[in-house]
């Protein structure tokens, strides 16, 4: 069975289904990033998550179109920048997301950081959602007061809320918040980012390494992982 078979699935609030496991691409630039993209999806990954802000959607574009994978079966994640705030700019901004990245819809679109006309920019896209150009809505470092706020007053409230998860930085209580909002916890920096070396040499999981008969990451994933709901992406940042 291929990893693609293997991948576990996540039903966000709208229905739509989304992986568990993902691959960021934060600085990752030009040709290296069309390479990147493409054996990922070679190896199995579906969902691929850029950003307005890595400059690099043309090139996940480019290797979305040249990878014999359907797109039918790809989770794309883009997100809004604070200089993309606001109704109007949100909008041109989706349409050169949507340019760059060579399709018709994106599977999931956030609010990239909590500032600036942030509801402007919510607005936009709850529009491109009810003409089904985005299929699921997002945000991104939201704090519990923020998070809550846009739950209680939109329309369509977000079914994703990317923040920090690792070992060091769990959030049980804000995940928690989250499950009660039916917001789907999905996080950056899973594997500590900079603290990377502090997970491979900690001694409670070199112990648990041995015992459980477990590649290190994979137990320190799976930690992760042990709330359904709780998402996570195999980032480079």
């Amino acid at each position: 069975m291929s990893y693609a078979e293997k991948m576990e699935y996540v039903t966000l609030n709208n229905g739509v289904k989304m992986p568990l496991v993902g691959l960021g691409v934060m600085r990752v630039q030009d040709e290296d990033c069309v390479s990147y993209v493409k054996k990922a999806l070679e190896v199995g990954y579906r969902l691929i998550d850029t950003a307005r802000v890595y400059y690099n959607e043309e090139y996940v574009g480019r290797a979305i179109e040249e990878s014999p994978v359907p797109r039918e079966e790809l989770f794309l994640t883009t997100k809004m920048w604070i200089t993309d705030a606001g109704y109007e700019k949100t909008k041109e901004s989706i349409r050169d997301s949507l340019k760059k990245l060579r399709t018709d819809y994106l599977d999931l679109v956030i609010i990239h950081m909590c500032s600036g006309d942030y509801y402007g920019t919510y607005r936009a896209m709850m529009e491109f959602y009810e003409q089904g150009k985005i299929r699921a809505l997002g945000v991104s470092n939201f704090g519990p007061e923020r998070l809550v706020d846009i739950c209680l007053f939109n329309k369509v409230p977000p079914m994703v809320n990317q923040v920090e998860t690792n070992l060091f930085f769990q959030q049980h209580e804000f995940h928690d918040l989250m499950k009660k909002y039916n917001v789907h916890q999905e996080a950056w920096g899973p594997l500590a980012q900079e603290r990377v070396m502090e997970i491979v040499n900690h001694p409670v999981l070199k112990e648990l390494e041995i015992s459980m008969e477990k590649l290190l990451f994979k137990l320190h994933l799976d930690i992760l992982y042990k709330e359904e709901s709780q998402l996570f992406q195999n980032q480079i940042h």
